[in-house]
């Protein structure tokens, strides 16, 4: 089985960016965490980040020529903005999970609509960096 984390807007920053939100756990850690409980899966993961919303989208399509089985997606901001990631994932019929690292619904208002919702199989908020690793057990069934 192989899977895609996607993480979108300023996911880079993380350990920077607004650590009483996000913790002080670093992107590169993130990602170490992921391949580690991948690896106890049994399962191949690989990564991609962007700013860009256009990118995401691309390697949303390239996942499904290059035969993934299963994609996690942190869109950031785009999560409340990006109807061309819905699309994208529709596009594709790839199982998709949604993970925010905090809960949105918690937070601002314009942060509780998610459009890429509709094409997921399930959503995992405001677990912190452990909502990636549920996301993987969700993919692989191992919930």
């Amino acid at each position: 089985m192989k899977i895609l984390v996607i993480n979108g807007p300023n996911l880079n920053m993380l350990g920077i960016r607004q650590p009483e939100i996000y913790g002080k756990t670093t992107y590169e850690d993130l990602k170490a965490i992921i391949s580690a409980e991948a690896e106890r899966l049994g399962v191949a993961v690989d990564f991609f980040q962007s700013n860009h919303e256009g990118a995401l989208v691309d390697a949303i399509q390239q996942a499904y020529f290059d035969g993934v089985d299963g994609i996690v997606i942190n869109p950031g901001a785009y999560t409340h903005t990006s109807v061309a990631l819905l699309d994208a994932v529709k596009a594709v019929s790839i199982p998709t999970v949604e993970v925010h690292i905090s809960d949105p619904e918690t937070r601002e208002e314009f942060r509780h609509v998610s459009y890429i919702r509709a094409a997921c199989v399930d959503t995992v908020k405001g677990r912190g960096l452990e909502g990636y690793l549920e996301a993987l057990r969700i993919l692989c069934g191992r919930t």
